[in-house]
C-alpha cells in the first residue's frame, strides 16, 4: 500500500528554485532516508510533505488526503491525527516532564486520562527511558532528549513519520542508538518514516534511499 504519493512538486523562493517537479511514493510501513547536503532542498520538501509549507505547483497526498488542498484547520488537524515530527533540536518543553512532554499530543486529542497514561507509560518503555519519566529535559542527555521527542512524536499514533536530520546534534554513538531505535519504531508501531539525513548508517538502515541535489531527485 502506498502512504505518501508526491507529484509535480515546485517551490520557489524568490529568483531561488527550492524544487524542481519532484514526484515519488512511499510505501506504508517503510523508512526511507532523503539524503542530501545542505541547500539541496530536503527540509523544504518534508515541509511541503507535512504541510508547513504550500507548494507552487503539484499535489501531495497523505494517507489519502491531498495536504496541498487542505486549509489551517485541515492541515491542523493532519498534524493531529496522521503526521508527526522529529526536529534534531528536540523541541521539548523544557518545564514539562518527559511524560508530561510525551502526553502533549494526547492532551490535545483530548484523550482520557487513564488512556493517555497507559500509551505514556508504553512509549516511554518503547525508547527506554521508562525510569526518567519525571525528569526534566533538562536533566535528560541529548540522546535521551531526542528519544522523549520520538515518544512524542508516536503519541498519537501517526501514519507518517518526519524526521528532519535526528541525529545532527548527538555524538556518533548516541546518534547511532537513536537510528536503531527509529528503524526500531517503524517495524513496531507500523508507522512509515520519511527521514532526512546524510549519515551513512542511516541510509544503511532504512529500506529506500531517494536522492536530492539542487532541489531535483537525482534517483
Amino acid at each position: 500500500m502506498t502512504l505518501l504519493k508526491v507529484r509535480g512538486v515546485d517551490r520557489t523562493f524568490g529568483s531561488v528554485h527550492a524544487l524542481r517537479d519532484i514526484s515519488f511514493d512511499v510505501a506504508s510501513g517503510t523508512m526511507v532516508a532523503l539524503v542530501g547536503r545542505s541547500g539541496s532542498g530536503k527540509t523544504t520538501l518534508l515541509n511541503v510533505i507535512g504541510g508547513l509549507d504550500r507548494p507552487d505547483a503539484g499535489t501531495v497526498m497523505v494517507d489519502g488526503v491531498d495536504v496541498t488542498a487542505l486549509d489551517e484547520d485541515g492541515l491542523s488537524q493532519l498534524r493531529r491525527e496522521k503526521v508527526s515530527y522529529i526536529f534534531q533540536t528536540f523541541g521539548l518543553i523544557p518545564v514539562l516532564s518527559a511524560a508530561e512532554n510525551v502526553g502533549v499530543p494526547l492532551r490535545l486529542a483530548r484523550t482520557e486520562t487513564p488512556d493517555r497514561e497507559r500509551r505514556v507509560a508504553l512509549l516511554l518503555d518503547l525508547v527506554g527511558l521508562a525510569d526518567h519519566a519525571r525528569q526534566l529535559p533538562g536533566e535528560l542527555s541529548g540522546g535521551q532528549q531526542q528519544r522523549v521527542a520520538i515518544a512524542r512524536a508516536l503519541a498519537a499514533s501517526p501514519r507518517l513519520l518526519i524526521a528532519d536530520e535526528p541525529t545532527g546534534q548527538l555524538d556518533a554513538e548516541t546518534g547511532l542508538a537513536v537510528m536503531a531505535l527509529l528503524r526500531g519504531v517503524v517495524e513496531s508501531e507500523g508507522v512509515t518514516a520519511l527521514v532526512a539525513t546524510h549519515d551513512p548508517v542511516m541510509m544503511a538502515l532504512a529500506d529506500r534511499v531517494i536522492h536530492i541535489e539542487d532541489g531535483q531527485l537525482t534517483s
